[in-house]
């Protein structure tokens, strides 16, 4: 096989498999259930095979993964329209913890330990099951842990405290020492301002900005390429 070969093979496999993914969606990256996950390790495998083997054509290895993608596809969509078939596909979340007490026969059926148990609860700052009113293992092998109601944290509603509504998340304005024009129109802010901004922070180009942000106050976040430690 030539190099000239090998880097046809390499970019129109790249290419398959980009636009092959991007229509499967996010669900790939986002909900890893243990189908995904083998769907992943086969279009990685079956790529490589494309692009090194000489006894499958071109043609053939992404008739391949076309074909997988629309099984791929055909499962997702069949999840979506049916309850039965999606618990059949992902799984159920599973009870692990209630009221404090570990349900060793579901943590059995779920192929965990207690050192398993003990870590995914550490993940979520949880260092003992006594403080758990439900711990619950997601399809996707994440753990869901609500605190017994007397060890959660105060909001703002439980101290009577004035609630300001949220009509806006933080929105980079400034990334790499280039300007976000999109986001500057959808938050109706001008260059006049910003470069207002910058220049109280002491800037004076842009190319000292490495990241800038506009918080949920109206203030601007500054973050320069060489910022000083002490």
């Amino acid at each position: 096989m030539t190099y000239g070969e090998i880097l046809f093979r390499t970019a129109t496999s790249f290419v398959a498999l980009l636009v092959l993914t991007r229509l499967l969606g996010k669900k790939q990256v986002g909900h890893l259930t243990f189908f995904n996950y083998v769907t992943g390790i086969t279009f990685g495998s079956t790529t490589a095979e494309i692009i090194v083997n000489r006894q499958i054509t071109l043609l053939q290895g992404i008739s391949s993964l076309v074909l997988w993608s629309l099984l791929a596809f055909i499962i997702a969509l069949t999840g979506l329209r049916s309850v039965k078939a999606r618990e059949i596909l992902d799984g159920q979340p599973t009870i692990l913890v209630k009221q404090g007490e570990i349900l060793e026969k579901a943590l059995a059926k779920q192929h965990l330990n207690i050192d398993d148990l003990s870590m995914l609860l550490r993940n979520k700052d949880v260092f003992s099951p006594e403080e758990v009113e439900f711990a619950i293992l997601e399809p996707d092998g994440q753990l869901s842990v609500l605190k017994k109601e007397e060890l959660l944290p105060a909001t703002k509603k439980d101290i009577k405290a004035t609630l300001t509504p949220i009509h806006r998340i933080p929105t980079e304005l400034i990334i790499d020492g280039k300007i976000v024009g999109k986001n500057l129109i959808k938050m109706d802010v001008s260059v006049v301002w910003l470069n207002q901004q910058l220049k109280k922070a002491n800037i004076h180009s842009l190319d000292q900005v490495f990241y800038a942000e506009l918080q949920l106050d109206g203030t601007l976040y500054i973050d320069k390429y060489q910022d000083s430690i002490p």
